[in-house]
């Protein structure tokens, strides 16, 4: 095969050719033109890298509620550890486990729901044993019940009660224990003038046997009602339970304390015990979580709450617990939600985990969708730009072909030229569009056929 001549005036050579760094002609005026290809790629990569790291971010910020919780409760027996074992049974009928930690009282649950490392993120803690500090990182889930502050002694030499133990032996908890942790801070605030007293740190069954042995004089506890050495102890007629007549005073001075009676006879009808109606002193109950506590864990346990303490007692109407009261610790802005309008929509109607899920899919779904559209337009548009990219090269190599055919004057296309237009025509023949591009191709063809037309026709008159 002859060499091809090349019949073109300096610097008309084929820009389309192997090797050629002039630009690929497009035209710039064609309707619904779009951006370059680096911008396409950019736009498509980014819009897919953006809402991958949604994903991934929404799944660290609001990840699903954990299978597992744990609650610190109380000593055995005590109505904290009650109503620990009431929470772990409702919260196994929606799929949750609740680890229950046994512990001395409200001041160790305190403690250990600090500690972060202690893996506790329920417990329940009486009023005025929280700091403000502890704001930081807990949150209260409301106040559940009253713990009343009971005083058992032998014979009082002195109606006034507390005054009346200087000198004597007095149990008043272990460390850790809410009786221990009340009475420090009432010696500290000198409202309680008792020493010098002998305080035992015994446990709460430990001052039972003593109190009733007599080798005790006296002892407070923090328990409830339904404490059976808190019912023993009132049953025993050898022992005296001590009416707080000057109850209000100290509720005046303490806003952690409250005033309760305790009518005669609620204890036993049968024996009439207490034989009188009793003045007493106690704080309410909270319940405390980590303020990182999942949401929906939170409303589960307050669904609970309303199960478990909303029912009448001695010293409680009936639905006054749980109730949307912050002491030391703020209300959660879940817990506040709940008492305002009660469970999230979802969950009235699904089970637990159901409604969960479709919580985070409705939080995840706002910024996805919000970039679904432009990013789905975004990829049309590169579809479009690829087809009309492939046309738009052919239709500016047969442009310059057309000018090589005026610039031939008598002359014949060259082989150069009928090499480019047989690879046009192969290469429109294979293009596969989808049929909306259509007459986008037909014009293709039409174009190609009229220059395959000049081409013959320039040989011809050659």
């Amino acid at each position: 095969m002859s060499k091809p001549t090349n019949n073109h005036p300096e610097g008309s050579s084929n820009p389309f050719a192997a090797g050629s760094n002039k630009k690929i002609f497009a035209p710039s005026g064609i309707p619904g033109a779009l951006p370059p290809r680096k911008t396409m790629i950019v736009i498509v990569v980014s819009a897919v890298l953006i809402v991958s790291g949604l994903v991934w971010l929404f799944s660290i910020l609001f990840p699903l509620p954990p299978h597992t919780i744990t609650m610190a409760t109380g000593p055995d027996g005590s109505a904290y550890d009650t109503y620990g074992k009431s929470y772990k049974r409702l919260l196994a009928k929606e799929g949750i486990e609740v680890r229950l930690v046994q512990t001395l009282g409200g001041v160790d649950n305190l403690a250990k729901l600090r500690d972060s490392k202690s893996g506790v993120q329920v417990g329940f803690v009486e009023g005025g044993v929280a700091q403000e500090e502890d704001a930081s990182s807990l949150m209260s889930l409301g106040t559940v019940g009253y713990e009343p502050m009971w005083f058992f002694s032998h014979k009082l030499t002195s109606d006034k009660v507390l005054e009346a133990l200087r000198g004597k032996r007095v149990s008043v908890g272990p460390e850790g224990s809410d009786s221990r942790a009340l009475v420090d801070e009432l010696i500290k605030r000198k409202a309680l003038e008792i020493n010098p007293v002998n305080e035992l740190n015994l446990s709460p069954e430990e001052t039972q046997k003593q109190l009733q042995a007599g080798t005790i004089d006296a002892a407070i506890l923090m328990q409830s009602l339904a404490s059976p050495v808190v019912r023993d102890l009132i049953n025993d007629k050898g022992i005296y339970l001590a009416n707080f007549s000057r109850a209000d005073a100290y509720v005046a001075r303490f806003p952690s304390l409250y005033k309760l009676v305790m009518p005669e006879g609620a204890a036993n009808l049968e024996t009439d015990r207490p034989s009188r109606a009793t003045t007493l002193l106690a704080t309410k109950t909270s319940m405390i979580v980590r303020n990182d506590l999942h949401p929906a864990i939170q409303y589960l346990l307050m669904e609970s709450a309303s199960q478990i303490h909303a029912r009448a007692g001695v010293f409680a109407k009936a639905g006054e617990f749980p109730a949307p009261e912050s002491l030391e610790v703020p209300l959660s802005g879940d817990a506040k939600q709940y008492f305002k309008s009660g469970k999230p929509f979802l969950q009235r109607y699904l089970p637990f985990w159901l409604a969960a899920l479709l919580e985070q899919l409705l939080i995840l779904a706002i910024p996805v969708l919000g970039l679904l559209y432009p990013l789905v337009k975004g990829l049309i548009s590169f579809y479009r730009w690829g087809i009309q990219r492939k046309m738009y090269v052919i239709y500016g190599q047969l442009h310059w072909i057309e000018r090589e055919i005026d610039k031939l004057g008598d002359q014949p296309p060259t082989e150069e030229m009928q090499t480019l237009m047989k690879h046009l025509e192969n290469r429109t023949n294979r293009m596969k569009v989808s049929s909306n591009y259509m007459p986008m191709l037909y014009s293709l063809k039409d174009t190609l056929h009229y220059v395959r037309s000049r081409m013959d026709q320039q040989g011809k008159t050659a």
